[in-house]
């Protein structure tokens, strides 16, 4: 079978490692997306940390969780989400304002919804975790 999205399929093994009490997940194919994904998720403490493996083909990736993330999913397709419709995008969302995290690619690259609100960036959403 053809994998339609990396970034999902590699979501989706996160967060079924997790459910299942995991300590290491083994994700491939390695992308600079998924790999920009995960280091959001080690700044905010959700994943220890991860290692990128290099077989001369797509690509491997070992991360180590912590136990922490609830879930975690993508979002398809990457809506539009400008400055002022952050705040609607992470109530449909999230649980909570206290926790969680909606991933958005800018232009000034992959950051958490926080992160792009201070910097007064809008941008395509990616993805959530909490």
């Amino acid at each position: 079978m053809v994998r339609m999205n990396a970034l999902a399929d590699a979501l989706k093994s996160i967060c079924n490692g997790e459910k299942r009490g995991k300590r290491q997940v083994l994700i491939r194919p390695r992308s600079k997306v998924i790999e920009k994904f995960l280091l959001v998720m080690m700044k905010h403490g959700y994943i220890e940390d991860f290692e990128i493996i290099d077989d001369h083909r797509a690509g491997k990736i070992v991360v180590n969780l912590t136990g922490r993330i609830n879930k975690c999913g993508v979002i398809s397709p990457r809506y539009d989400v400008g400055v002022k419709s952050i705040e609607s995008w992470t109530t449909a969302l999230l649980p909570s304002r206290q926790f969680g995290y909606i991933v958005m690619t800018t232009s000034g690259g992959i950051m958490d919804h926080e992160e792009a609100r201070r910097k007064h960036l809008g941008g395509k959403i990616l993805g959530f975790f909490f």
